[in-house]
């Protein structure tokens, strides 16, 4: 029996892949990191191979062991990556980084069906991010389970990023100036949401339409991928949206309105998020907005992770008869990943259904 089955975003949770802040670096500066990022160059010069602050790791894995606890409370597998120790620099088509350290597995790994897919990031530095998940791979394959790797990309400096910095020296966000060429399939993961027969993708800088097309390609007739155009350009669609059910989608009203909303979302109930509260631990610069803050993961359609310091957010999912269960990241804002990022749902209850008739 295939450990990968999963259908969307919301039936109860039995298996998880947790990330991890072990061996956290910030990436080594270049082009691409600054085209598709919003940090200034000055910061991502003076910072770039540097192992983040010890105290910052071992708060966040204290942070995520407490998560940990919960789920197996609550009877939920859980998985962790290999740590893999920072080697030599690879050189690959002209350029080399260093390795990014596996905080966020929503990144790297789609989960679709029983089959989880090696997507075609599009930074250098989480171009081997997967081997730190080989182990767990392996194991879903001989239990059955198909994995797939997405055709490893070019990401060539001079033709894939067609956005540097700008003159404020932060990366553009607008919807009609994307950082990506169409040149080859290029996606993070986190680009995608599931529900059922159809998944949401977002077209950005971590995301480009031959990326969706691959997607569909692959995936067959038996899904349909809506590309999500001019919602919003950063990087991945869980800041963007929730899928907390069906019939209910958690929108940022700073990216999302009814014109722009997915047509197949507006014949669901629509929830809008309040202003999210600002929290911050550190005096490097958070690279996340604070939007980071509505980065919820469902275990189950009546029960949410939720950032702790978002407390409008919980009262407005607890009169949608939503329970929370209200946990501290508290470095989710500087390491770019809230609950919905570090982890990677490999196993649901539930069947493949189609949720749009």
């Amino acid at each position: 029996m295939s450990l990968v089955n999963v259908h969307n975003e919301w039936d109860p949770v039995e298996e998880i892949i947790v990330g991890s802040a072990l061996q956290a670096y910030f990436p080594t500066d270049d082009t691409n990191y600054l085209a598709i990022e919003e940090i200034d160059s000055h910061t991502a010069a003076k910072l770039a191979g540097t192992q983040l602050p010890q105290q910052i790791i071992e708060e966040t894995e204290e942070d995520i062991n407490i998560f940990i606890e919960h789920l197996t409370r609550l009877k939920i597998t859980v998985k962790r990556p290999t740590q893999i120790p920072q080697q030599h620099k690879p050189e690959i088509d002209g350029w080399r980084t260093n390795k990014y350290f596996c905080y966020c597995p929503r990144d790297v790994l789609l989960a679709v069906g029983n089959t989880i897919i090696e997507t075609p990031n599009v930074l250098h530095y989480r171009y081997f991010e997967t081997l730190s998940y080989k182990e767990i791979l392996l194991n879903y394959l001989q239990s059955g389970s198909k994995w797939i790797a997405a055709p490893k990309p070019a990401l060539s400096p001079q033709v894939t990023y067609l956005t540097t910095a700008h003159s404020n020296d932060v990366a553009s966000s607008s919807e009609n100036n994307l950082a990506l060429a169409n040149l080859e399939p290029l996606f993070d993961a986190a680009n995608i949401l599931r529900a059922g027969r159809d998944l949401f993708y977002l077209v950005s800088n971590a995301g480009n339409e031959l990326g969706a097309q691959w997607l569909q390609n692959t995936l067959g007739n038996q899904y349909t991928v809506h590309p999500c155009r001019n919602i919003y350009s950063g990087v991945h669609i869980d800041t963007t949206f929730a899928l907390l059910r069906p019939g209910l989608v958690l929108i940022n009203p700073t990216h999302v309105n009814l014109d722009n909303l997915p047509e197949p979302l507006k014949k669901w109930d629509v929830l809008v998020a309040p202003t999210m509260v600002e929290s911050a631990y550190s005096a490097l610069q958070p690279i996340s907005s604070a939007w980071i803050g509505m980065n919820l993961l469902m275990l189950a359609p009546d029960l949410a992770v939720v950032d702790a310091h978002q407390t409008e957010l919980i009262r407005m999912l607890e009169q949608k008869g939503i329970n929370t269960l209200p946990l501290k990241l508290r470095h989710s804002r500087l390491l770019s990943g809230g609950f919905h990022c570090i982890t990677l749902d490999v196993r649901r209850t539930g069947t493949l259904e189609n949720y749009f008739i």
